[in-house]
């Protein structure tokens, strides 16, 4: 039997402005990613794609353990946008070779009248074939599992998201802030002490 689960959740949320400007930390897809997901699940593959390894997922009888590629990359405009560009299920061949998950996501930088913030949205959808023992399972009640699945899951991220993100990127903009100041103390004297000589 041939299903179809989708789910898809917005986010929205206002930025403190730091010394350094968001859309700099939103061009660095590695934090990015560690903010989106617990870092001890991620394999970085090369410089914009990343190997995750979700949590177990409980699906009527079946118990399964994605592995997403996820590309995520930034436009010059401070948009970032993931994708997934494969899938694989272990430890279960028969849904392995009969499923497929497309996840496809982006953060953009906005400002009005009140200040700064991110919006973004993120679309999941996955196809599987079921094995036998579920056929006898009516479709709606399967679909509706389903669904509700692949929402707790963005939910999942969007809390990670809307928690850690702000936070690590309050902590980056700081070393950048402090490493600037760091390095105009030492060069300033050079140039500003009046026992200087030419």
């Amino acid at each position: 039997m041939h299903v179809r689960f989708v789910a898809s959740q917005s986010v929205q949320m206002t930025v403190l402005e730091q010394p350094v400007p968001i859309q700099h930390y939103l061009r660095q897809p590695q934090r990015l990613v560690r903010a989106l997901v617990d870092p001890s699940r991620i394999q970085p593959l090369n410089g914009e794609v990343f190997r995750l390894q979700m949590r177990p997922l409980s699906f009527l009888m079946l118990s399964i353990q994605p592995t997403v590629d996820l590309k995520v990359w930034a436009a010059p405009s401070g948009t970032v946008y993931l994708k997934s560009v494969g899938c694989e299920i272990r430890g279960v061949e028969y849904i392995n070779q009969r499923f497929a998950l497309n996840l496809a996501g982006k953060l953009a930088t906005c400002h009005d009248d009140s200040g700064t913030y991110l919006q973004g949205r993120a679309d999941l959808a996955v196809e599987v074939e079921l094995p036998p023992p579920l056929w006898l399972t009516p479709k709606p009640l399967l679909e509706a599992t389903g669904n509700g699945l692949l929402k707790s899951v963005l939910l999942t991220i969007k809390q990670r998201l809307m928690h850690q993100l702000l936070l690590d990127y309050q902590d980056w903009a700081n070393e950048g802030a402090i490493a600037s100041a760091a390095f105009q103390s030492s060069v300033r004297p050079a140039f500003s002490s009046p026992e200087s000589s030419f």
